[in-house]
């Protein structure tokens, strides 16, 4: 078994951190077919990330992170693979198209940006983590702040016995009703509290309207301001300037029972997460752990030889990129963040470039190469039924919940698949994704009328042939020009 050293800081929350390769690539193997060589490089990176943390300092320090990228076109797996990644990590993850970036001194996202937003997603994942921590506190606070309301609007009431063992309260005009005694040892006012909070939970208080004091998240006004690169610190500052003081601001709601527990339940779990140590495990989490993405980096490659125009914008993106990439410290809001140990995963189609075509300084951070092969009839038919979250499982799923028991024929899949791949080749390449509109435009008379044919007694069985798959898709797929638009 895979043992941590004992200074390593644990996720006690993650179970998965120290999966072997060989059990990266299952786990990926139920969500993503095909692309073995993919599976394989990602697994070792993350593994390495496992390996890295045991090494004893400072040697530890010195060990950066193997970049990967991903070659291959539209629709293969590389954004999944990516995604389920850093999913199986439980680390902070973004995703971010290169071509959003603009060089230093132009109007647009700055690449440090990306970083902040990285943040930005561990702070979230952090703090959700605690409110998970605290949540079973958090329920006992808001009933005893639900039965503080209640208790004063029934202190004049009178408690007593229902026929049937039910309790009830009247208000002080029922003053004839005799008052219950407390049993011996207990107050009559911790009888009555207990006898409310055994309505509360029983739901006999649902209809009770109650009139909170609830602290306002939503109030702080959006602010926006159009700044050059480099100046987006000043936009997230005011913001959370703003926010701070508005969020402190409260506002009465009439709730009713079942509405006010869950605003007071949120309002407790705010006020017991220390957000200091958020911040902090969220800083630590993006440096040792974060994931970005880097999608389209072919996009910011130059095209030709020239100094010219936007070629010009690409490379300094590139440089920009360069130091973030290589490590170097970002300043944001909550504090400095090293990005010498953070994950960057690139890809591309690089259809009209190549890797070697990148500046050599960040070729260089960039030491693992993996090819994504296109997709063929074999791969879709895997995808529509193998991986837990297959388009045909989805679809049984919905159709169930109108009544209706959706069944695919072996030979009906084959037709989707083939189709999808013909499409593929005779207008534009874009991989698994074609999949989802061939599924839709197959089902579309289906979906719309399933409400009605779930209505019948027993339900109705619909069976998908392949003749029904031909019927539904041969006179598009034949027509280049139509199937360009609609498949």
């Amino acid at each position: 078994m895979n043992t941590l050293s004992p200074t390593d800081p644990v996720n006690p929350l993650n179970p998965l951190q120290s999966l072997t390769p060989r059990e990266i690539v299952v786990e990926l193997d139920k969500y993503i077919v095909g692309q073995a060589d993919a599976k394989r490089s990602v697994a070792i990176a993350l593994r390495n990330r496992w390996r890295r943390r045991q090494v004893e300092s400072p040697l530890r320090e010195e060990i950066a992170p193997k970049n990967i990228i991903m070659i291959g076109p539209t629709g293969v797996g590389k954004t999944e693979i990516a995604r389920r990644l850093a999913t199986l990590a439980q680390s902070p993850f973004f995703k971010v198209e290169a071509s959003k970036f603009t060089e230093v001194g132009y109007v647009g996202r700055d690449v440090e940006s990306m970083i902040r937003d990285l943040v930005e997603i561990a702070i979230s994942m952090v703090k959700e983590e605690e409110r998970g921590r605290t949540r079973g506190l958090a329920e006992v606070n808001a009933e005893e702040r639900i039965l503080d309301i209640l208790l004063p609007a029934a202190s004049s009431a009178t408690m007593y016995e229902g026929p049937a063992g039910n309790h009830s309260f009247l208000l002080a005009d029922a003053g004839t009703l005799e008052r219950p005694v407390a049993p011996p040892g207990r107050r009559e006012g911790d009888s009555t509290r207990e006898k409310f909070r055994e309505m509360l939970r029983d739901g006999r208080l649902d209809e009770r309207e109650l009139e909170l004091d609830l602290t306002d998240f939503h109030g702080a006004p959006v602010v926006e301001i159009m700044t050059t690169s480099g100046m987006e610190d000043m936009q997230s500052n005011l913001q959370d300037a703003f926010s701070k003081i508005f969020s402190q601001k409260k506002k009465k709601r009439k709730l009713k029972v079942p509405e006010a527990m869950k605003a007071l339940l949120k309002e407790e779990m705010e006020r017991l997460v220390d957000m200091d140590k958020v911040m902090k495990e969220a800083l630590r989490r993006t440096e040792e752990s974060g994931i970005i993405f880097l999608d389209e980096i072919d996009k910011i490659v130059s095209k030709s030889s020239g100094s010219h125009g936007p070629e010009i914008s690409r490379e300094g993106v590139q440089r920009d990129l360069l130091p973030i990439v290589e490590g170097s410290t970002v300043t944001t809001k909550h504090g400095m963040v090293k990005t010498d140990h953070i994950l960057f995963i690139a890809s591309g189609a690089f259809h009209m470039s190549k890797p070697s075509d990148l500046i050599p300084e960040l070729q260089g951070r960039f030491p693992i190469r993996v090819e994504l092969h296109s997709l063929g009839q074999d791969e879709f038919v895997r995808i529509l039924t193998e991986p837990e979250n297959a388009l045909i499982k989805q679809y049984i799923a919905l159709m169930a919940t109108e009544g209706v028991e959706l069944v695919f024929e072996p030979e009906a899949i084959q037709e989707m698949a083939r189709i999808a791949v013909e499409v593929n080749q005779n207008t534009e390449e874009i991989g698994a994704r074609r999949l989802h509109t061939v599924m839709e435009r197959v089902l579309d008379e289906l979906s719309f009328d399933a409400s009605e044919r779930g209505d019948k007694d027993g339900g109705e069985q619909f069976v998908v042939s392949a003749e029904y798959v031909r019927g539904q898709l041969d006179a598009i797929a034949q027509n280049q020009d139509l199937s360009r638009f609609i498949l």
